[in-house]
């Protein structure tokens, strides 16, 4: 069966088509997977490294071809790709650079003569990843889960499937042996076959909440570890002590970064009364500063949506929470014309009757809160399913420290937006999910955390028999 994409732009169809993979296929993939995970997992982490490091080159040399494949694909801007490249880059040099650190033996004084805690690779692991930051969300679970010794799956969305080959040929270029990393060109419904097979040892999703839950479910009945990466309906929360114009430069790009469709975009505005008009004026005018245009001109800031049916479902989003009583800052109507473009949006006075109070919108809407006080801004902030990140702007240090101990979220940032970086941990609670990417614990997700016990001879001393 063909796979289709479109040219988010223009609503075109790609003039190039690829097949989905056939049963005997996938089967095929998943035997080189197990195979390549025996050689690899012997491998020295020198080896891996010195690859690793030739794959961040590939990316860095390479920006601007992999870059025109992300907007052609999905729409994002194409500074914004070339960005997305560079990053993809520095986790390989991260990972290349941090991982025999992460991954080594670590002693534990007990009663044996010598005990200490080993990280071993586990298997292959099946990566379901979405189209948003298509080389990104790849890069952040293959450079450390190739580092760690395992091998990976990629079933990527299905409006990428070059960026998912385009992926799979920067590690084979690396010097990693096939089977190392492999792009499945499947559709959702052979994601549970897949998740079934018990060579495939773990799983790993970024995508919506319900896809979370199916694969966690699915996963879990085979007893297999997932780590979930899911939605978000991130608070940035502005404070009296705040500089407000750039609180209100920062609010425009978080709302609207990758045209608005990041999990931890900025998506819920609660801004004390106190200053509340103020940010207001500054925020309208930023957003209305942003440029919509063509995502390949150098001066748009805000391309189109990756698809048809989001735009749809952002335009209803905003449509239904109007006639429930929200009002319309800026924006609120779609761009007619080809391409499947929305404007920078700012609703204010949402009810809870509103699909935008309790859903995550995935485009450039802002939704703006009035809160009468820090008591009500973080019970704002926490008034929702959903847990990844958060901002809070502030110059009260005591202030700041309340609300990172108070917020009900994976992250928080003061005083900048919220964004993933390879040297932090990055995940979520609540409906965003659980388990975590990057940084030391990010690679120690998905491998086995052996406990190890050595006498000389003879019986162990161990205290107790469980």
């Amino acid at each position: 069966m063909a796979i289709t994409t479109i040219d988010p732009a223009t609503g075109e169809e790609q003039p190039t088509q690829l097949e989905k993979l056939t049963a005997d296929e996938v089967e095929r993939k998943l035997a080189k997977a197990d195979e390549a995970f025996r050689a690899h997992r012997r491998t020295s982490l020198a080896e891996r490294a010195a690859k690793m490091r030739v794959a961040g080159q590939i990316l860095a040399d390479e920006k601007e071809k992999f870059a025109r494949l992300m907007t052609m694909e999905m729409g994002k801007t194409f500074k914004a790709a070339v960005a997305e490249a560079e990053k993809c880059a520095w986790v390989c040099r991260f990972y290349a650079q941090h991982a025999e650190e992460y991954l080594a033996d670590e002693g534990v004084e007990t009663d044996a003569k010598k005990s200490y805690v080993r990280y071993l690779p586990i298997g292959p692991v099946l990566a379901v990843m979405p189209w948003n930051f298509p080389f990104w969300q790849v890069f952040r679970f293959a450079a450390p889960g190739v580092m760690a010794g395992n091998v990976g799956l990629l079933k990527h969305a299905s409006n990428v499937p070059r960026c998912a080959l385009a992926i799979e040929e920067v590690f084979r270029r690396a010097g990693f042996p096939e089977g190392v990393f492999q792009a499945l060109l499947v559709g959702a419904d052979a994601v549970a076959g897949i998740l079934d097979d018990p060579r495939v040892r773990a799983a790993t999703l970024t995508g919506s909440t319900p896809a979370g839950s199916s694969v966690a479910e699915r996963a879990g009945k085979r007893l297999k570890k997932t780590v979930l990466e899911l939605g978000g309906s991130d608070p940035f929360i502005v404070l009296p002590s705040a500089d407000l114009d750039a609180a209100a430069k920062t609010a425009a790009k978080a709302r609207c970064i990758n045209n608005g469709q990041s999990c931890i975009a900025a998506k819920r505005f609660i801004v004390h009364a106190g200053v509340y008009d103020a940010f207001a004026r500054a925020f309208v005018r930023e957003m209305e500063a942003l440029k919509v245009g063509d995502p390949m001109l150098p001066d748009t800031d805000v391309g189109p949506l990756a698809m048809e049916s989001t735009r749809d479902d952002v335009e209803r989003q905003v449509r239904d929470s109007v006639a429930a009583g929200a009002r319309v800052l800026t924006g609120g109507e779609r761009i007619e014309g080809p391409g499947f473009f929305y404007p920078p949006t700012i609703l204010a006075d949402i009810p809870e009757s509103a699909p935008a109070y309790r859903e995550e919108v995935f485009g450039p809407v802002a939704l703006l809160f009035r809160a009468a006080d820090a008591d009500e801004a973080i019970r704002l902030a926490n008034d929702s399913d959903f847990g990844l990140g958060s901002s809070v702007w502030t110059r009260d240090e005591a202030e700041a420290r309340r609300f990172v101990d108070e917020l009900e979220a994976g992250m928080t940032f003061v005083n900048a937006m919220v964004a993933s970086d390879p040297r932090l941990p990055f995940g979520g609670v609540k409906e965003s999910g659980y388990g975590r990417e990057l940084g030391r614990v990010g690679i120690h997700e998905f491998v086995n955390i052996k406990s190890v016990w050595m006498e000389e001879s003879g019986p162990g001393t161990h205290p107790e028999s469980e």
